[in-house]
């Protein structure tokens, strides 16, 4: 890969690992296969999981953008083309602490998609349930992969939360919606739009963030617990779904 900076490198060399993980997958269309039921199932478990914070005035929004624009079985190469394209000129015209949120995006979204292959590879081909998910999880064995995920997460959580209190930032997002359209970038200007718009309105993302945290690593927990094929072997039967007990608050 050519290099264009370190800056742009840090984006650039993610988004390569994107595009590897994706032509491999195209390759061996069950392992395709696998990976979009896995993308799937991931986004009904966050709307089970998310379902008092998707219908809340204040944090629906952002609950659906973390749902639909940061992870989601929505196929965004086109978005990750555009993105690649103007790496070098993001880099040049943003500030600094805008384009360190970029770089962990690039991060989280290379994390993802490599695990997601990994997933796939252990995932028979039924439909997937909680003994399946929990299996191959506990096969591929990323337990410090998925921790970063989830870190990764909230930091980009956190950045935009930042982001937002950076009036001139607004300004340049509206200034760029034309040159964008004309440039063919417009699906990568609805995303930065969106997530600036949808923390700002939320007036506050701590309690926010603060519950995605304590979710998530609660399910990471209960998803790398030697016990949890044993609990799945009997679940309780007012646990969510009548699947996995995940932690209170928590539906697997």
């Amino acid at each position: 890969m050519e290099s264009h900076g370190p800056l742009a490198d840090a984006i650039l060399q993610p988004l390569v690992q994107v595009a590897r993980e994706r032509a491999l997958r195209e390759g061996d269309a069950a392992l395709n296969a696998r990976v979009a039921a896995l993308k799937t199932y991931q986004q009904a478990r966050f709307r089970r999981t998310y379902a008092d914070l998707l219908a809340s005035p204040r944090y629906g929004a952002a609950a659906s953008f973390f749902l639909d624009d940061l992870y989601g079985s929505t196929d965004f190469t086109q978005r990750d083309a555009q993105f690649a394209r103007i790496v070098p000129a993001l880099t040049r015209m943003f500030p600094a602490d805008t384009v360190h949120t970029v770089i962990r995006l690039a991060q989280l979204h290379a994390l993802t998609e490599t695990l997601d292959t990994a997933m796939g590879r252990q995932l028979g081909p039924a439909p997937i349930d909680a003994a399946a998910y929990v299996s191959a999880w506990q096969a591929v064995g990323a337990a410090a992969q998925r921790e970063r995920q989830v870190a990764l997460t909230l930091m980009v959580g956190q950045d935009l939360d930042g982001l937002t209190r950076r009036p001139l930032l607004a300004t340049t997002l509206r200034m760029m919606r034309g040159p964008a359209r004309a440039a063919g970038l417009a699906q990568l200007q609805q995303f930065l739009e969106n997530g600036f718009a949808t923390f700002k309105n939320m007036r506050g993302a701590d309690e926010f963030l603060a519950c995605v945290a304590a979710r998530e690593r609660a399910l990471c927990a209960a998803l790398f617990d030697p016990a949890a094929p044993a609990m799945l072997a009997a679940p309780p039967q007012d646990s969510p779904l009548g699947q996995l007990p995940w932690p209170a608050g928590v539906a697997g």
